[in-house]
Formats: structure tokens, C-alpha cells, sequence
């Protein structure tokens, strides 16, 4: 009986796909709960004698060469416990579990613990890409059992997207580091995503653009930035609904969902007192989106906004050193959360490698990526990288050139939220001074918290009145 390289359990659009991938280099066991989808993939789908299809979980596992490895393509949380359970009873010592879902990172560190003491090693890895990444090539993020992942590396660089530099595939670092660089890499996704919804908001309410103008400007400048995310963006505003002929885009409610990372991500960042304002507005934009019955009653009971009369051409260019402005600082506020975290959690992550994987395959992979890499080869232990020669220029260039967004959309009403924090954040960054010497103040005031003074050193404490 053929034994097969790997196995792969969840049939979802993601778990077809990854199949379908790994299958051109290697043969793959497939397996999901509900029979009928196995069924249907082999039918409509697989053309590949590397790939079998199994019914029952012991027939699985018995297909796979030792030691096995078993990825896990299905929804994070209680269900990859429960898959994990049932796998159990049929695996034996240095048999391989693979996550390839959005697992939380402290569930990661759970598991590994868990499984470890019952002899079976564990990989958790993030992969980005979506569903065409997942057919011809995503960013794979592996942490954990480091001599697991030397067993699987071929597999998994095989189905990476790749570069001239190489497979976008590298291991990160023990435990949960995999799971943990993805989460990170959503929560630059929400605050880039946010930015580019900011810009588009201000082009059809301030400068009263049609999306076919709109995506027009984004393509153009899309030639510079060479983002995944303004690529899409380009090309969204250019659909039209196939029903009625309109611009599909104008025709989409305006309620974003979002399913968890980036919230953990903001999580994280305070549990690690690390400040991430641009991704954080990201997150908080997707809630206020959601109360959409709210902002449409209490719309009628403001007068609208006056549209300021304002210079298109002029405008333009101050739009898109925004969107450099900001996108770089979502980057910089990822990357100063996964040092906090790597030195918190022993990770020893490397940035530079962890940008190399990013340049494809993922959704955050852009232009940026490639100077991101030289800021940390010329020094790995960078705090920000606002202060790193290939951005500090720039940005503060681009700074100087948002003050007159952020006026004219006050005046229109329409809220900036990521860009301000952007702003704000790089501002903070480069102050001397901040005023938390009154916060100090009223802190020690209310509740004896005491303070630190300028000019002595010590812990101090004032009876203010």
C-alpha cells in the first residue's frame, strides 16, 4: 500500500487549495468531517495521482509515511483541539502535527506543551496569501519544534511563493513564534487597509471622484508602491455589477467583518505596553462600521458637514505621500511589537528574514519590504524604523505634508482616523517631551502614585492640598 508524504485535514477553499499546491511536488492523504466535501473535491478538483482522498480518521493516519506529518487546515480555537483529540489514539512518538490556521499564539504554546509531553511534535504556521496564495504560493510562517520543521521544509518551500532571494518560507523561532509573526502581519494588514479606505473616503466626499478616476490614481501610484493592497484597490474601483451596471464598490454595504487577529494584535501590544495607534485605528474603524443602523440614525440628527472648495491637483500628491506616510508606520509599529514580543517570549526572531518572506505570496507584501530588510541587516536591534536611514527622510517629508488632509477633512466631516494616528505616533516618537509630567502629577494627586523629578533622583510624593 502507497504511503503517503503528508496529510492534510479541512477542505475548506483554503485546505483545497494548499492541497492542490503541495500535490505538484509531493504525494498528500486528505481528510475532512464531512464526507460529501471530500467527495466533491476529488471529483471536480483533483487531477493529480498525489493526492488520495480517506473517509475515516484511522484509514488517515495508516496512509501517511512515518513519521507522520499532519497539517490542519480548519477554523482556530476549540475545533483544533478537538481534531487534535480524535488524531491522538492513531499517532505515534515524533509524529508531526501542522497548524495551518490563525491560531491564537497562546493556544499555539498549549498545544506544543501538551503534545510534547506525549511525545508528538507540533508546528504552528501561519500562512498569507488567501485562497490564490494558497493554490500557487503563499508567505508560510513556521514556529516551533525546530527538528519538525527540518522534516517538512522541503514540502513547505515547495509550496511557498518564492523570490530571486528565495522561498518565502524560513523558520521563525520556537513555541508559538509562527502564529505570533502572523497575527502581526494581520494587524499591519488592518492599519494598511484602513489607510487606504481613509484616502478613498476623502477622494469621494472631499475631492468628489468617481471610482474609475480613483482607481486610475491608485494603479498609477501603485507603480511606485508595488502593494498587494493598492494593486486590489486599483482594480476594485474599476468593477462594475454585472446587474446593474453600476461600479460594484457603490453598490457594497458599508460594514466590515473582521475575524480576530487584529484584535489580538492590539491585545497583545497592551499586555506588552506597546503603543500601535495606526493598527489600532484599523481595528476600532471595522467596529464602528458595524454599527451601521446607529450612524445612520444619528446622521439625521447632525447637520451635514460644508465640503471645503480645495485643488485636486494639489491635493493629489499630498494623498499619496499619506498613504507612504502611514503604510511605513503600520510596518514600524509591527515591527516594534514583534521585537517587544521576540524579547519577551525568547522568540529571537530576525526581521530582516521575516520581511525577505513577506516581499511575496503574503498581503502585506510590497515595495516597503525590500528597504525593511536593509534597515535591519545594517542593525538588527533597531527601535523603530522611523530613525532608520532609508525611511527617516521621507517620512519626515511626508509629515509635513499632512497637515492640510487632516484640515480639509475635518471641515467635510470625514474622519482620518489611521492617518491622524500615524501621524501622531511619529510625532510621539520623535518628541523630547511628552506631557505626561501633568498626568504624573494629577496621578500623584489623586492617589499618592508619587513621580519622578527632573533634577533629583528618587521617588517623590506632594500633599497638593
Amino acid at each position: 500500500m502507497k504511503k503517503y508524504e503528508i496529510g492534510l485535514i479541512g477542505l475548506s477553499v483554503m485546505g483545497q487549495n494548499l492541497t492542490l499546491n503541495i500535490a505538484r511536488n509531493h504525494s498528500i492523504a486528505v481528510y475532512n468531517r464531512t464526507k460529501s466535501k471530500i467527495r466533491n473535491f476529488m471529483e471536480n478538483k483533483v487531477q493529480n495521482q498525489n493526492v488520495k482522498a480517506t473517509y475515516e480518521l484511522e484509514e488517515f493516519v495508516s496512509s501517511l509515511k512515518k513519521p507522520r506529518k499532519i497539517m490542519l487546515m480548519i477554523k482556530a480555537g476549540k475545533p483544533v483541539d478537538l481534531v487534535i483529540d480524535s488524531l491522538l489514539p492513531y499517532l505515534e512518538e515524533d509524529d508531526i502535527i501542522i497548524d495551518g490556521g490563525n491560531s491564537h499564539f497562546e493556544d499555539t504554546n498549549r498545544r506544543l506543551k501538551n503534545l510534547n509531553e506525549k511525545g508528538i511534535r507540533y508546528l504552528g504556521v501561519g500562512i498569507s496569501g488567501g485562497e490564490y496564495g494558497a493554490l500557487h504560493g503563499p508567505s508560510i510562517m513556521p514556529g516551533g519544534n525546530e527538528n519538525a520543521y527540518a522534516e517538512v521544509s522541503d514540502i513547505m518551500e515547495n509550496a511557498a511563493a518564492s523570490t530571486e532571494k528565495g522561498a518565502c518560507v524560513s523558520y521563525l523561532g520556537p513555541r508559538s513564534a509562527g502564529h505570533y509573526v502572523k497575527m502581526i502581519h494581520n494587524g499591519i494588514e488592518y492599519g494598511i487597509m484602513e489607510v487606504l479606505a481613509e484616502i478613498y473616503d476623502y477622494m469621494r466626499k472631499v475631492m468628489q471622484l468617481k471610482p474609475v478616476e480613483m482607481g486610475n490614481i491608485f494603479a498609477k501610484w501603485n507603480q511606485e508602491f508595488d502593494s498587494y493592497l493598492v494593486e486590489i484597490t486599483a482594480k476594485i474601483m474599476q468593477k462594475d455589477d454585472p446587474k446593474t451596471g453600476r461600479k460594484l464598490i457603490d453598490l457594497i454595504l458599508d460594514k466590515a467583518k473582521h475575524k480576530g487577529t487584529g484584535k489580538w494584535s492590539v491585545q497583545s501590544a497592551l499586555d506588552l505596553g506597546t503603543a500601535i495607534p495606526t493598527i489600532n485605528a484599523g481595528v476600532n474603524a471595522r467596529l464602528m462600521s458595524a454599527i451601521k443602523t446607529e450612524r445612520v440614525e444619528n446622521s439625521a440628527q447632525f447637520a451635514s458637514s460644508s465640503r471645503p472648495v480645495v485643488n485636486k491637483e494639489e491635493l493629489l500628491p499630498l494623498l499619496k505621500s499619506a498613504l507612504y506616510f502611514a503604510s511605513v508606520i503600520a510596518y514600524a509599529e509591527g515591527f516594534k511589537l514583534l521585537k517587544t514580543a521576540s524579547n519577551e517570549y525568547e522568540y529571537n526572531l530576525n526581521y530582516k528574514e521575516i520581511a525577505r518572506i513577506w516581499e511575496d505570496g503574503c498581503i502585506i507584501r510590497s515595495g516597503h519590504l525590500e528597504p525593511i530588510q536593509a534597515a535591519f541587516a545594517e542593525d538588527m536591534q533597531l527601535n523603530s524604523l522611523i530613525t532608520a536611514r532609508q525611511f527617516k527622510s521621507q517620512l519626515n517629508a511626508a509629515a509635513d505634508k499632512i497637515d492640510k488632509l487632516i484640515t480639509t477633512a475635518a471641515q467635510a466631516g470625514v474622519p482620518l482616523t489611521a492617518i491622524h494616528s500615524a501621524l501622531d505616533y511619529f510625532n510621539s516618537l520623535k518628541a523630547e517631551e511628552l506631557p505626561a509630567n501633568l498626568i504624573q502629577a494629577q496621578r500623584d494627586f489623586f492617589g499618592a502614585h508619587t513621580y519622578q523629578r527632573r533634577d533629583q533622583e528618587g521617588t517623590f510624593h506632594t500633599e497638593w492640598e
